[in-house]
């Protein structure tokens, strides 16, 4: 097996074989919803409930969220390869065809996935170009039925895939 440099491009090429579930992080503030793509999230606790997400020290879009008293995270679907990319984008209107649902408080779902968790941010970790952010989740909505689960999508090889079964 050979060694791969540790330089950023050549870390990025590894760290993309590694597939991970995409989420929407979105809120609303004074009429205007904002949000993001994460491919780092993952569950952390069951007892009290809390999620995390790592996020580039250089987004301009987390601040504004960060800010806000309550966030929408919504696990993508399979069906969701066109909201993911636009969340994704550094520019323009990040919610082009896709269909939300504003909660009391702000928070912002995308329709259509399985699962929506209503969080506020708890902690915020430095963690070298990213931040690890801690959140506790409030709320849990879950759509379908067990027997009948909705696919996810994942980030791959710098690409959105869906699972094959």
């Amino acid at each position: 097996m050979n060694g791969i440099p540790l330089d950023g491009t050549a870390l990025r090429h590894a760290f993309a074989h590694i597939p991970a579930g995409v989420v929407a992080i979105c809120a609303e503030a004074g009429g205007e919803r904002m949000g993001m793509a994460a491919s780092s999230f993952v569950p952390v606790s069951l007892d009290p409930p809390l999620v995390a997400f790592c996020v580039q020290n250089t987004s301009s879009t987390w601040p504004r969220l960060a800010a806000l008293p309550r966030l929408g995270i919504s696990v993508l679907s399979a069906d969701h390869a066109i909201a993911a990319r636009s969340l994704a984008a550094k520019s323009g209107d990040r919610f082009a065809d896709v269909d939300t649902r504003t909660h009391d408080g702000g928070a912002v779902f995308i329709e259509g996935c399985g699962i929506h968790l209503d969080v506020t941010v708890e902690q915020e970790l430095p963690a070298g170009d990213h931040r690890i952010v801690l959140m506790r989740v409030h709320a849990a909505h879950s759509a379908g039925e067990p027997d009948t689960p909705i696919e996810p999508i994942v980030f791959h090889r710098s690409m959105f895939r869906t699972l094959v079964a």
